[in-house]
């Protein structure tokens, strides 16, 4: 497996957690260092150390079911140990409130880069989402 391969395989891990509601590989993907942070596409829009970047992830692919992405026009640049993959990114599912019983279907159109460094196998650094209105 070249490089962007394995690359791009560590970005669909992240997103496949949503589908499969597996959430060991957030921690597995992520690096879990002081390093690591994130700018995610949901409320609040600080930035995120690993530990809360993971409980925000874990809370948004638990309320979205039926849950779909789609990564599109990925760039991969890849710096010796270092690597930049930016993306347009597609999100669908039905957004559930669990306390009055609904749910909405949502459709997220956005843009990512995602920062990896390679220690042993490809792991994310940063993470930067957002949504295009």
């Amino acid at each position: 497996m070249s490089e962007s391969e394995e690359i791009i395989r560590a970005v669909e891990a992240f997103f496949e957690c949503g589908v499969t509601k597996d959430f060991a590989p957030l921690r597995e993907v992520q690096l879990d260092e002081p390093r690591f942070s994130s700018f995610l596409d949901m409320p609040p829009y600080d930035l995120k150390d690993f530990k809360t970047a993971v409980t925000f992830e874990e809370l948004k692919f638990v309320s979205i079911s039926d849950y779909e992405y789609r990564i599109s026009k990925p760039k991969i640049s890849i710096f010796e140990n270092a690597a930049i993959v930016a993306f347009e990114l597609t999100q669908k599912g039905m957004l559930v409130d669990n306390k009055a019983f609904t749910g909405e279907h949502i459709t997220i159109e956005g843009r990512a880069t995602f920062v990896l460094i390679k220690k042993l196998t490809w792991k994310i650094v940063h993470i930067h989402l957002s949504k295009i209105s």
